[in-house]
């Protein structure tokens, strides 16, 4: 597999258009507004960034993290994961995904390194699952060796029973994420059910929040006080496709990123028992239930519906995995958070305040165009932002992003 390739830099930012109702609104099939002053990209100097090809040859590569050590770790939407030590070495694990489910959009997903990984060697994947009742979306918990060859599962599952969409794979999510009190976030899909986004004794269409050692609810949670078990672990509703989460440096928000339908893509800003308004329940009775996809992303007429920090309007982009990059090394892009794109294909920046607003958008010109559609972008531990490409056919690769001194 190649471990370099250094992309041509391109000249300029490239601007979404923006205009829609007032900030932190959403009206239907409206764009985000952003202050005047945004309009020229970002308000200070961007280095240029160089990108590099770690792996190549993937297919489908949804998600990676990267180890105190150095080592990345990622894995493929049809299986697989595989470790790229910090001498290049590209080195496939021996793990057990017999058991994977695998369809359209659903597979392995999301994972996420355990913030104490350097003693307990632990981290976590959402992925599809095939059991003898059917298929079903869970959380693992796995332990990789010292030497980068096999994971093993410790935890199988954390948490089950999230809906899959046995027929089509459509609306799996799904994205796991510590946040800042040590919790793990898990945003899921809604599976194209339409009673499910609303529904609060479903786990699809939500972002749940878990302990990572029990898989129960959190303390803190909103709804600690229902019956339902699974009510219990909801921190926000009301979700169509959430495909990324992100944690804002220094403010330790968590966002949201969702994948919308024709109308909208949205960027939430997520509060302990929020409804962000998706209800496509109002559709004639299909093999799958009621699913009108023509709703906005986040009905008015939900009360107290929580409208998006940002959203594409009409057409929309969908946008997929998101990560805040941090450190003064990114001069101009330092806080930003960068959105992967997949129908209008590269890498969205999104400036955002401690506050929520969006102050700016645009587009990382390194990458537009020019890698085909992405999936995840995530910094390292080592400053670098990481990239997976989602084209599929063996034609995905692995990038590695950093601004040039």
């Amino acid at each position: 597999m190649s471990r370099t390739r250094t992309a041509a830099v391109l000249a300029g930012l490239l601007l979404l258009a923006a205009c829609s109702d007032a900030p932190g609104e959403q009206g239907e099939g409206a764009g985000t507004d952003v202050p005047d002053d945004a309009a020229a990209g970002p308000s200070a100097g961007v280095p240029t960034l160089d990108v590099e090809v770690v792996a190549d040859g993937l297919d489908h590569p949804w998600d990676v993290a990267q180890a105190p050590d150095g080592t990345l770790l990622f894995d493929e939407r049809g299986g697989g994961l595989t470790a790229v030590l910090p001498d290049g070495e590209v080195r496939p694990l021996e793990t057990d995904l017999g058991d994977l489910f695998a369809d359209g959009e659903t597979g392995l997903m999301g994972l996420t390194l355990d913030p104490a990984f350097t003693e307990n060697r632990r981290f976590y994947t959402c992925q599809g699952v095939q059991e003898d009742g059917g298929a079903e979306i869970q959380v693992i918990t796995w332990t990789v060796d010292a030497d980068w060859t096999s994971a093993t599962r410790v935890a199988d599952p954390l948490l089950g029973g999230v809906p899959v969409n046995e027929s089509s794979g459509r609306h799996g999510g799904c994205r796991p994420r510590f946040d800042a009190t040590g919790q793990l976030l898990v945003a899921t899909g809604d599976n194209a059910v339409g009673s499910n986004p609303q529904d609060l004794t479903s786990l699809a269409g939500k972002v749940l929040r878990i302990d990572p050692q029990t898989g129960g609810p959190s303390a803190g949670n909103p709804f600690l006080d229902a019956e339902d078990r699974d009510t219990r672990l909801i921190w926000s509703y009301g979700h169509r496709n959430v495909q990324g989460l992100a944690v804002q440096p220094g403010t330790d928000q968590a966002y949201a990123v969702e994948q919308g339908t024709g109308v909208d893509d949205e960027v939430n800003r997520l509060v302990a028992g929020g409804n962000y308004g998706y209800d496509p329940d109002g559709a004639p009775a299909g093999p799958e239930g009621g699913y009108d996809e023509s709703v906005p992303m986040t009905d008015p007429a939900i009360p107290g519906a929580i409208g998006a920090v940002w959203s594409s309007g009409d057409p929309t982009i969908a946008t997929s995995g998101g990560g805040f990059v941090d450190g003064d090394q990114w001069g101009g892009y330092d806080g930003v958070l960068m959105v992967g794109v997949q129908k209008d294909t590269g890498v969205l920046g999104l400036r955002i305040d401690d506050d929520g607003r969006l102050l700016e958008q645009f587009r990382v010109p390194e990458l537009e165009d020019t890698y085909g559609r992405i999936r995840t972008p995530v910094q390292g531990a080592d400053g670098s932002l990481y990239v997976t490409t989602d084209n599929g056919d063996g034609e995905d690769q692995l990038l590695r992003v950093t601004p040039r001194p």
